[in-house]
């Protein structure tokens, strides 16, 4: 005889996607609060403990550092191998530095070289912002001017001396 097998996977109705959504906001939110609280009765026994625990390994790289130092001495290292040393904490140190977050000497000096470049470009702009529009520098207006004077005709040049006397009186007002 064949039997019916009944099929073991319940069919469920999934969830509507904007009330998973909210489901899960919901979640984070809550979780955030809890954070919120626990750091604020935890938060200074924690900070005690890091403080603890940052002071038991400063002690370990000091006596590690003097180590170090010691077994240099006594194997009596030349020149090249200070230097390898000396790389080799430089490395260590400028990795602590990047876990901290703190900036390197050559990012420093690059930031550096981009502020005075900035620096020179605004007041470049600012310069030639504070000329009035459609004014040229002094030295290129005269040039043109006194380029096309010479253009002119010798009558009509004559005929314009009246009005090259105002226009340079309004220049010297200015």
């Amino acid at each position: 005889m064949a039997r019916k097998t009944r099929s073991r996977t319940r069919s469920r109705p999934t969830p509507d996607p904007a009330e998973r959504a909210r489901d899960s906001a919901q979640k984070i939110w809550l979780a955030g609060l809890g954070a919120f609280e626990r750091a604020k009765t935890d938060g200074p026994r924690v900070f005690e403990a890091l403080v603890e625990q940052g002071r038991n390994m400063g002690a370990r790289a000091v006596g590690a550092a003097d180590q170090a130092l010691k077994a240099m001495r006594e194997a009596d290292y030349s020149g090249a191998g200070l230097q390898k040393l000396e790389k080799m904490v430089e490395a260590r140190v400028s990795r602590s530095l990047e876990r901290l977050g703190l900036v390197s000497r050559e990012q420093a000096d690059d930031l550096a070289r981009q502020l005075g470049e900035l620096n020179a470009s605004l007041q470049a702009f600012a310069r030639a912002s504070l000329r009035p529009a459609g004014s040229a520098p002094r030295g290129r207006k005269r040039a043109a001017g006194r380029k096309a004077a010479a253009a002119r005709p010798a009558a009509r040049r004559a005929k314009g001396g009246a009005r090259k006397a105002r226009t340079k009186a309004k220049r010297r007002a200015s």
